[in-house]
């Protein structure tokens, strides 16, 4: 395999600033009047001096960041430069570097502001659907099995299997969750995820649930690398639930889908604890199911006090590229940093941007791997969320904390209070302005820390705007402007098959 190796933050930094990143110094930029004009001119070079790639690629990987809108992205490059101790504002990401972007457009069928279920669809199949339904076209009514079995849209995934391709799908949450159900499953009703979550009707009428489509679907039990939490979907309520004593399986019609998995792929591998992913052998195991929860896997910030322990979104991404390199004809892989959406509807800054950098740890893994003249690599978001960055801190402001102009003077508020950089339009941390806690007799940084919210909601929500896409690779030029997300999924057939394969 051939290998492309990144320093990830360097591109665009003049030579006085990477001197100082290999002596280990602070990367950050000359604030002079000259380091700006040495930043500027550097990247216009780069700019000037890229190299175009080719317009076919072999390999595509797609990284979703659930609910990774633009201000996530802005508060998550600056918390990954802090943690490095290094001036966040300019630090600059894996997913920085990517070479091209465009906006997303992310209403659904039905809804101004979307759900996963149906902004994944759109970019997995090219179609807008409904509000809570995956890989169905939008003729299809919430939980209306018959339509849905009518109506099933083809995935990016079932056409690359139709063309021998490899394909694997790699999440922080339930395997069976929206975003990677997208890629292989068909239903009216995101939730029904196991037996158990379905109403008698609907499995009369001939809908499966998630799980099943997963082990014994057309694309599902095609996957050769499948990577993620939810093992209660996939275990009858009579097995005890290997990692917890006091948990067993969630189906109710007393199947083992592990089961059924391993005896269809004897030469693959399942797994659910870390040393045994470790042990996996991607030139050995022809396929790797891996279910690390049994609902979904732990938060980076909590990843290291899992007592089976748990591997990391960028070393699962390692595993899966080394398994779906081994096809010839190339491979599409779809990995989802899927926590970062619920630690902000928990109104919970610090867990969603340490999974946003967990994100893009994988990306620059990716990068590391793969050759970019034959595989395109893309990050986006499905939607946003409303988290905020606001009240003109001072640069170098801790981007968890309370704004200040200079470091120790926090802003006021009218309530003669400190506020945080980050806040919520809605959710749980909200009060009434009589009752409002001060910020600065507490730990905002802490990893528990709820940002305060204007509207109070039990979940904080998603936003509408735009999302930005990013890509690097072979066919990445076609991503500029401001396109619909279904035309993510165009874009990418394109790269893959070119425009003459319409497999619609």
């Amino acid at each position: 395999m051939s290998k492309r190796r990144l320093a990830v933050s360097a591109w665009s930094l003049p030579l006085a600033c990477l001197l100082a990143l290999s002596s280990g110094a602070d990367a950050q930029t000359d604030r002079s009047s000259e380091g700006y004009r040495q930043q500027g001119e550097a990247a216009l070079t780069r700019l000037k001096n890229s190299t175009p790639r080719p317009a076919r690629a072999r390999n595509v990987i797609i990284f979703i960041g659930d609910g990774m809108g633009v201000s996530t992205l802005t508060a998550g490059r600056i918390f990954a430069g802090q943690s490095l101790g290094r001036d966040g504002e300019s630090y600059e990401t894996a997913m920085d570097s990517l070479d091209h972007a465009a906006l997303v457009k992310t209403y659904s069928h039905d809804a101004q502001v979307a759900d996963s279920a149906s902004t994944a669809t759109a970019i997995m199949t090219g179609v807008k659907t409904r509000s809570r339904t995956l890989g169905v076209g939008p003729e299809a009514a919430f939980e209306d099995c018959p339509a849905a079995l009518a109506h099933p849209l083809p995935s990016l995934f079932d056409i690359a299997q139709q063309r021998r391709r490899a394909t694997g799908v790699v999440t922080t949450t339930r395997i069976t969750h929206a975003t990677p159900a997208a890629t292989y499953a068909h239903t009216p009703q995101r939730d029904w995820e196991s037996d158990t979550d379905m109403p008698e009707a609907a499995r009369r009428e001939g809908c499966l649930d998630i799980a099943r489509q997963l082990v014994e679907g057309p694309v599902g039990a095609r996957l050769d690398v499948i990577l993620g939490g939810g093992r209660a979907a996939f275990l009858p309520r009579t097995r005890k639930d290997p990692e917890y004593a006091d948990k067993t399986g969630g189906r109710s019609d007393g199947r083992d889908l592990v089961q059924v998995w391993q005896r269809a792929n004897p030469k693959a591998a399942f797994v659910w604890k870390r040393d045994q992913f470790a042990a996996v052998d991607p030139d050995r195991h022809t396929r790797l199911l891996g279910l690390f929860e049994p609902s979904h896997m732990q938060y980076e910030a909590d990843r290291a006090r899992d007592g089976a322990g748990e591997p990391s979104l960028a070393e699962m991404v390692e595993t899966a590229i080394r398994m779906l390199s081994r096809n010839p004809q190339g491979y599409v892989l779809m990995v989802e940093g899927g926590r970062i959406d619920h630690a902000h509807h928990a109104g919970n800054a610090h867990r969603a941007l340490a999974d946003t950098k967990a994100l893009d740890e994988a990306v620059a893994t990716a990068l590391r791997l793969v050759d970019l003249d034959d595989t395109l690599i893309i990050t986006t978001a499905d939607h946003s969320h409303t988290l905020s960055i606001s009240g003109y801190p001072g640069r170098g402001n801790p981007i968890l904390g309370t704004v200040a102009h200079t470091p120790g003077t926090p802003v006021l508020a009218k309530d003669k209070k400190a506020y945080t950089t980050l806040s919520y339009a809605n959710g749980p941390g909200a009060v009434s302005a009589s009752e409002r806690p001060d910020p600065a007799t507490t730990d905002t940084g802490a990893v528990d820390y709820r940002q305060q919210s204007l509207i109070p909601l039990s979940s904080e929500t998603h936003g509408g705007e735009d999302v930005v896409v990013r890509a690097s690779g072979a066919g990445a030029q076609l991503f500029r402007g401001t396109i619909e997300q279904h035309t993510i999924f165009y874009i990418v057939r394109e790269a893959l098959f070119g425009a003459s394969d319409n497999h619609q």
